[in-house]
């Protein structure tokens, strides 16, 4: 690669991201709203923001989107209280209003950004099939060579993304995403809980075995624990808890 290369990113100059995060959407299994997870925006935007990166919070259609009930901090259930950065980048009024008016991925030009961070959550599972505008994006990205990320159940985005050859883009790619050892967790759960009967699962299919199918190296690091990967320019974090390991392997990937 030579330094007239438009590609390479140099320190002298802020480094752009753009964090994308689903819009609301239903859950076609219970019913139930379903939308991105609070700490999948929020975990990688002060890692970024801490480095001095610029970071534009999008959405495949723009407008305001929804946190999923249980990664909100205030929520009863008492599941991410300890979340402290969600809670102050959601008790920050300049902050919140990202959420609430998020760019539409048509308004977004690859060029102006050095990485695409996709964040998960349960609606990527039910919405990003249809989201071709986000797939066109994270292909753009990989093809130029720039930093493709997803995140969790962003991860959905790999299972409709293809090459320049149309071949999946994951075919024989190193990732990692929500396994199905926290999907059995989340099963037992909502079954416990009553929610749904023992013959219906929580997500209508599973990140771990499609990727699989699709042909990529699919690995994980067990139940519940921060993870990430990197495979040339395409960064892939595993589920909720994996935040910061996989904003900071972008860092790693932009050269710090």
């Amino acid at each position: 690669m030579s330094l007239e290369d438009p590609n390479i990113v140099h320190r002298d100059a802020a480094k752009r991201i753009a964090l994308v995060i689903a819009n609301p959407a239903t859950s076609s299994v219970t019913g139930w709203p379903v939308g991105f997870w609070w700490s999948e925006l929020t975990h990688p935007w002060y890692v970024f923001t801490e480095k001095g990166y610029q970071v534009d919070v999008y959405s495949p259609r723009g407008g305001r989107c929804e946190g999923d009930a249980m990664s909100h901090p205030d929520d009863p259930s008492g599941y991410s209280a300890s979340d402290l950065i969600s809670r102050g980048f959601i008790h920050t009024p300049a902050l919140r209003a990202l959420v609430e008016d998020t760019r539409p991925l048509a308004a977004l030009s690859p060029t102006d950004y050095d990485a695409l961070v996709v964040a998960g959550g349960q609606a990527p599972m039910f919405a990003f099939e249809a989201e071709t505008a986000l797939h066109r994006s994270f292909e753009a990205f990989l093809a130029d060579g720039r930093i493709a990320c997803a995140l969790c159940h962003g991860t959905a985005v790999l299972a409709f993304a293809r090459g320049p050859d149309g071949q999946p883009l994951v075919r024989g790619r190193t990732v990692t995403g929500f396994a199905n050892v926290e999907e059995d967790f989340a099963d037992e759960a909502v079954w416990a809980a009553g929610l749904l009967p023992r013959d219906r699962h929580l997500m209508p299919w599973r990140i771990e075995d499609r990727l699989k199918a699709l042909g990529a190296n699919y690995i994980q690091a067990g139940r519940w624990r921060g993870f990430a990967v990197r495979d040339g320019n395409l960064v892939t974090g595993q589920q909720n808890f994996s935040g910061e390991e996989t904003a900071r392997a972008v860092v790693e990937a932009l050269g710090g």
